[in-house]
């Protein structure tokens, strides 16, 4: 019942081993190629025999990585359809053309970092990261079902992304930026966005019924989300999404003239009052807008306006540094902005919170002689 070691080339080896215990005279013969030394070999065999003898043993499957990856992504449960997605994009092009006609049962760690390094070298550290974390989710399904007898994507890691620095506007910035856009169709959703550093999925899921204007808060309850599919709403994906948001008195007084605005205009086309489940921000149809659109709407207008070059997401990033500067604690900012936990909050925003060093210096000094 043990198994032998042949030399097949160089740094090449074939394992043989009985697979199970020998029944009505047939024995289920099993044969495993291993690249390196005959250490290496002899390794991978008691791994084997041990993985066998537990029960562990994966059977044999013709399976190639591209056939595997794909019944995974067609019975994927509990993603979002836009994280689905994101996931046929990364099989289609980062996996497949790579490592889809191998075999599932004979990829290899060493396959794995080839593979890294051919990645980086046409796409991203970011984009090899999520393909990486993609090839090891659906091989930790294939160890959980007993197809594969561990996860050659634990071996190596993908290589490391350097952060940069998110982008934020002045406070000088800020004044600039809402001064040129008086009066202009965006100036609502930014005017809201800098007030209370919401995405911009929940800037425009927001319905009248969400806000109280009287007690100036606003419940964050949903997100829009556009995909090839078309929009739709979705939950939060964490617990921390859904939160209610102290709104500032000037942003209640741009809010109740908004209303004001929306509501004369539904009036005047025949579109019926104001309720509850209105969006606060839609087109002139009265139809949600594409997250697309506005930051494409942003970009021109920064434009033709001569604003600063930075993103509509990094207006989310101006309103965490705003307060971040005020000396606000770590936990009420990512509270307030919806992060999952402050240890986020800390890796975003961590590189603006220079001066609370400085704070801690004169602290300590005070104390010590």
């Amino acid at each position: 019942m043990s198994g032998n070691i042949t030399k097949r080339g160089k740094n090449s080896w074939q394992i043989r081993f009985d697979a199970a215990p020998v029944a009505d005279g047939k024995r289920q013969r099993r044969h495993v190629t291993v690249r390196g030394s005959y250490a290496d070999a002899k390794r991978e065999l008691t791994r084997l025999l041990a993985a066998r003898d537990t029960g562990m043993l994966p059977s044999p499957t013709a399976a190639t990585v591209g056939q595997y990856l794909q019944s995974w992504l067609d019975t994927a449960t509990g993603r979002s359809p836009k994280t689905l997605e994101r996931y046929r994009e990364l099989a289609r092009w980062q996996i497949s053309p790579h490592l889809g006609d191998v075999p599932l049962q004979k990829l290899s760690p060493e396959m794995v970092r080839h593979w890294h390094a051919k990645l980086i070298d046409k796409v991203s550290a970011l984009t090899t990261r999520h393909a990486h974390r993609l090839l090891r989710q659906v091989l930790a399904t294939a160890v959980k079902d007993g197809t594969l007898a561990r996860n050659v994507a634990d071996v190596h890691k993908p290589p490391k992304v350097k952060r940069s620095e998110v982008e934020i506007l002045t406070f000088e910035q800020i004044a600039a930026v809402q001064d040129a856009l008086q009066g202009h169709t965006l100036y609502p959703i930014v005017a809201l966005a800098l007030g209370t550093g919401m995405r911009r999925g929940e800037l425009l899921a927001i319905q009248w019924g969400d806000i109280d204007l009287d007690s100036a808060t606003l419940q964050v309850k949903r997100s829009l989300e556009e995909t090839s599919a078309g929009l739709r709403l979705k939950e939060p994906k964490s617990d921390a999404g859904w939160r209610t948001v102290t709104l500032s008195a000037a942003t209640v007084g741009m809010l109740r003239a908004h209303k004001i605005e929306q509501m004369q205009f539904r009036l005047a086309v025949g579109a019926g009052a104001l309720k509850d489940d209105t969006l606060v921000f839609t087109d002139i149809n009265g139809q949600p807008l594409k997250p697309h659109t506005v930051s494409r709407a942003w970009r021109r207008v920064v434009e033709a306006k001569d604003l600063p070059r930075v993103t509509f997401h990094s207006l989310r990033h101006t309103h965490a540094s705003v307060l971040i500067a005020s000396g606000l604690d770590i936990l009420t900012i990512s509270r307030r902005i919806g992060h999952a936990k402050p240890s986020v909050t800390l890796d975003v925003y961590g590189h603006l919170m220079g001066g609370a060093d400085a704070a801690c210096a004169v602290a300590i000094g005070k104390i010590l002689k």
